[in-house]
């Protein structure tokens, strides 16, 4: 009997020891649809920095892979906070704000690390950070994802094989323009759906990251991924209003403080993410495809009025547009 209490004493002083002290004042789920990327270490960066930064005061929860629902879902519970921070490209927002959709317009850009210049921008960052704001959304980093490259069957080798292919995109007015003048036709489609639907037809390819390729294992469909680098996707980290109200001042100010200082090392970050995606896609038996100096001249040609037509008949748009092609010219 004495054995038998002490054998119990120690187990509940076991469990005593396992347990933490208290629970956390509040939970901040992390919710986005893809893994291992950028994205993914935005999530994590978050949770190391808030959870130390808080005392344990909050916990940080991480759900990759759109396991807390599809994107516009997870938006909307973002925005009603039933979910407290979500990461996506800026191109899901653009039904919120239509100026979200100008980071789709080809040429935007010169590249990666261009583009993390413009982004980071002192007077941009404030302005893009603040986009949302109406609308129930905080938004406390923008970074870089990656280049928008093509993967499609049969794969795209030069402009004409564009034509008939129906292509995912992100649904900004954008990327629908862009594939109408390439001849191609523009299929909305949420992440999770993009496998079954090359396997079944509905679709010949998408626009996406090199990181979702490799993630999500393209290469047992096809092997090729055609780079044109003409667009950059840029990614908005965003947390929920309703959520933020119910901090108390000086957590409120952290977790937003901590998703703007992270802003500069997300942009050294996603490069390297980006040359060690190209890296493991070859690795795994893949093609990088490019196109000739005079198919490249082709495709500039064809979309490069793509701004000046998507924003000509939003006033706030178009300006929202002009001033951040002003800031890459700075840069």
């Amino acid at each position: 009997m004495k054995r038998s209490r002490l054998g119990t004493g120690l187990l509940l002083a076991g469990l005593c020891a396992a347990s933490p002290l208290h629970a956390a004042d509040f939970t901040m789920k992390f919710g986005f649809g893809t893994a291992n990327d950028i994205q993914h270490q935005w999530a994590n960066w978050y949770k190391e920095e808030v959870e130390k930064r808080s005392g344990g005061r909050i916990e940080v929860k991480i759900f990759p892979r759109a396991q807390l629902g599809t994107g516009p879902s997870m938006m909307q519970g973002t925005q009603t906070g039933t979910i407290e921070a979500y990461t996506s490209p800026t191109d899901f927002f653009a039904g919120i704000d239509p100026r979200f959709g100008v980071f789709a317009i080809p040429f935007l850009f010169k590249g990666q690390e261009h583009a993390s210049r413009v982004i980071n921008d002192p007077e941009m960052n404030k302005e893009i950070l603040a986009l949302g704001r109406d609308k129930g959304l905080r938004g406390v980093s923008v970074y870089t994802y990656s280049p928008s490259h093509y993967f499609a069957l049969p794969p795209i080798r030069s402009l004409d094989d564009f034509k008939g292919k129906k292509l995912r995109v992100n649904a900004t007015p954008a990327e629908r323009e862009r594939m109408r003048l390439l001849g191609a036709s523009a299929v909305p489609m949420d992440l999770p759906e993009v496998i079954p639907g090359i396997r079944q037809g509905a679709i010949d390819g998408t626009m996406s990251g090199t990181a979702v390729y490799v993630n999500f294992k393209f290469i047992d469909l096809g092997k090729v991924i055609t780079q044109t680098h003409d667009t950059m996707i840029v990614s908005v980290g965003v947390l929920s209003n309703v959520w933020l109200e119910k901090l108390p001042a000086d957590l409120r100010q952290m977790v937003i403080q901590v998703g703007e200082e992270m802003q500069p090392r997300l942009a050294r970050r996603a490069k390297e993410i980006e040359d060690e995606m190209i890296g493991r896609w070859k690795q795994a038996g893949g093609q990088i495809q490019t196109l000739s100096a005079a198919e490249l001249e082709r495709l500039r040609k064809a979309i490069t009025d793509v701004g000046e037509t998507v924003t000509k008949d939003n006033p706030a748009l178009s300006a929202f547009y002009r001033r951040m092609k002003a800031v890459g010219e700075k840069h």
